[in-house]
């Protein structure tokens, strides 16, 4: 912390902030009771204001793969700060670390992508693909492909067009979305709405409803169809394995673009470089940030598939872009997270050792009166809460007991998500067996708390 950080008390920092209007935030409420005040990160682990330590289960959100306090990514941003600290890569400019992140990249990723395009955030890079998408079926001399079917519950980012691809209600209800040009599918989400089916039956289900959302809506209208491999911030919703065979044949037999969304789930996330690897899927699109740096820097990338290249590279200039787009920090920093996460294997380890200790470890919960489900794959994992084990049934209304688990933990030393009534970790990919077994620990004191609080 710097010396006036050191002279401030967690009071006067509560205060200070009380003009920041916080992201996903009731801020009247925050504005009674103060935030929480993260002071430092060392490994895996936050500490407060007031020294306070807890194991951070979440990997901030979603992001920092390689853990906190990486001093060789302090350096390399420092050294580029001195080097070139900002120059745009508009007006056919370019400079050393944009280049050398988009070799890396094209060399990590799938086979047809050999063309990248930068933002600073998931969001922005789905507005991105949006206009790309537009902009091809424009070039295609095929103008009425406008509309790009997504899911309900799926997460895209917060900006009016993300937010529009995302499927999340209480978002719509906010500023009056999704905008014209969106459509909406059920989610691949069996335990909550497979019913008597058996999990393949139903991923091709789920699958069925993109194609009967075409149909409604006529192939020459539908220009896209996107999607989470994995839905994050939806509940950690983990598709049959059923489900992305059949979407991919069905946006094939009625020509949609594709686009996977590999914010979550890029970087090792899910024990694999890229998730569309086990799904194979392969897309039009991939969008890529949060493991991208760590979360040390903001940076976004668009893959575009050579195909779609093409075509956007006859029309002229591509007019779209941002004053940061390939900012020289954010792309050495990409770098240098890039090779920590090779040097050290980590994707090796978590797909090998720590991912499959993850998913026994968390079956140990499937015994606790609370626990209807618990799902993984890497270190992307849930944690579902019900009312009633045997017939799926939630509690009412939704979302109040996944607060209070979620509170319990932050009492406990422990930082997990709530999305409704489900608990959501996803740990840095640096966690050892041991780290594991101390969020067991730590993660059933919360979970018998809570069943305490509810009488159970």
């Amino acid at each position: 912390m710097t010396a006036q950080m050191k002279r401030n008390s967690t009071a006067e920092w509560q205060a200070q902030d009380r003009q920041h209007l916080h992201p996903f935030t009731d801020n009247a409420e925050l504005g009674k009771i103060g935030a929480r005040v993260i002071a430092k990160a060392e490994g895996t682990y936050l500490f407060d204001s007031d020294g306070n330590k807890m194991l951070d289960a979440f990997a901030g959100l979603w992001c920092v793969n390689i853990g906190y306090g990486r001093k060789s990514i302090a350096d390399v941003a420092h050294a580029q700060l001195l080097e070139l600290p900002y120059y745009n890569t508009f007006f056919k400019t370019t400079h050393p670390p944009v280049a050398e992140l988009s070799k890396l990249l094209v060399e990590m990723t799938p086979r047809q992508f050999n063309h990248v395009f930068y933002g600073l955030s998931g969001s922005d890079a789905n507005d991105t693909i949006v206009r790309m998408v537009r902009s091809y079926w424009n070039l295609k001399k095929q103008p009425k492909k406008k509309t790009i079917i997504s899911r309900w519950n799926g997460y895209h980012g917060s900006t009016m067009v993300a937010a529009s691809l995302g499927g999340m209600t209480y978002m719509h209800e906010l500023a009056d979305l999704p905008l014209p040009g969106h459509a909406h599918i059920k989610q691949p989400y069996w335990y909550g709405d497979g019913g008597s089916m058996s999990p393949d039956e139903f991923g091709l289900a789920a699958a069925k409803a993109l194609e009967d959302k075409i149909l409604e809506l006529g192939a020459d209208n539908v220009a896209a169809f996107i999607g989470e491999p994995i839905q994050g911030a939806g509940g950690v919703i983990i598709p049959p394995a059923t489900y992305w065979p059949e979407v991919q044949k069905i946006c094939k037999k009625y020509d949609l673009l594709l686009i996977a969304d590999e914010v979550i789930c890029g970087f090792g996330r899910t024990g694999y470089m890229f998730a569309s690897e086990p799904f194979k899927i392969e897309a039009d699109f991939m969008t890529l940030a949060k493991g991208l740096t760590s979360g040390y820097m903001p940076l976004s990338a668009i893959m575009v598939a050579d195909r779609v290249a093409e075509v956007l590279n006859s029309c002229g200039e591509f007019n779209h872009g941002f004053t940061y787009s390939g900012h020289p920090v954010s792309c050495a920093v990409a770098i240098e997270n890039i090779r920590i996460l090779r040097d050290e294997k980590m994707v090796e380890n978590v797909h090998d050792v720590t991912g499959p200790y993850l998913a026994k470890r968390l079956e140990e919960f499937r015994d606790h009166p609370l626990v209807g489900e618990v799902r993984s794959m890497g270190f992307v994992g849930a944690i579902e809460l019900v009312k009633d084990k045997k017939t799926h049934k939630t509690f009412e209304p939704l979302g109040k007991v996944g607060t209070i688990c979620r509170d319990h933990c932050v009492k406990n030393g422990l930082i997990m998500r709530a999305t409704r009534d489900t608990m959501l970790l996803s740990p840095p990919l640096m966690w050892t067996t041991g780290h594991i077994d101390e969020f067991m620990k730590l993660a059933k004191v919360a979970l018998d708390a809570t069943a305490k609080d509810l009488g159970l």
